[in-house]
């Protein structure tokens, strides 16, 4: 095992999920592949992986992405890296042109994926604001009653 590869329950404690959830992630194609690995090996991560992984719980913590959208999100940043490394190589604005339009419903699909996140945690947030304001107004009229 190299200094730099890691197992899978270094990992975990490092980011700080448990191994099933690695393991899962994996069968998902969020992580690795497990076709990479030869059948009874140790799972073995370097930092890319753990940089990945740390990634892929933001996006799930922050957005409350369910498994397929994370999957869906994972998929479009990963053609989105293959055309930054395609632009890298084209020496044509014919050919940079081509990868902008290629870019272009990726990052639009991403974003309509967050949109829809920030819409529902706005609803959410004007629920619970209605919530409060119902409640303090219970809470006036109570103290009101009691002072008579």
């Amino acid at each position: 095992m190299s200094e730099d590869a890691l197992r899978i329950g270094e990992v975990a404690e490092r980011v700080g999920v448990t191994t099933r959830t690695i393991r899962y992630y994996e069968e998902r194609g969020l992580l690795g592949r497990e076709s990479q690995r030869a059948k009874g090996a140790h799972r073995l991560y370097g930092e890319a992986d753990v940089v990945r992984l740390q990634e892929l719980i933001r996006l799930r913590d922050l957005l409350g992405l369910s498994l397929e959208e994370l999957v869906e999100l994972a998929e479009a940043e990963e053609a989105r890296a293959a055309l930054r490394g395609q632009w890298a190589e084209s020496a044509t604005d014919e050919e940079r042109a081509q990868i902008v339009e290629a870019a272009i419903p990726l990052v639009e699909r991403q974003l309509e994926l967050v949109a829809s996140r920030q819409e529902r945690l706005t609803a959410f947030s004007e629920e619970l604001a209605d919530k409060l304001a119902r409640l303090k107004q219970r809470r006036r009229s109570l103290s009101a009653s009691r002072r008579r």
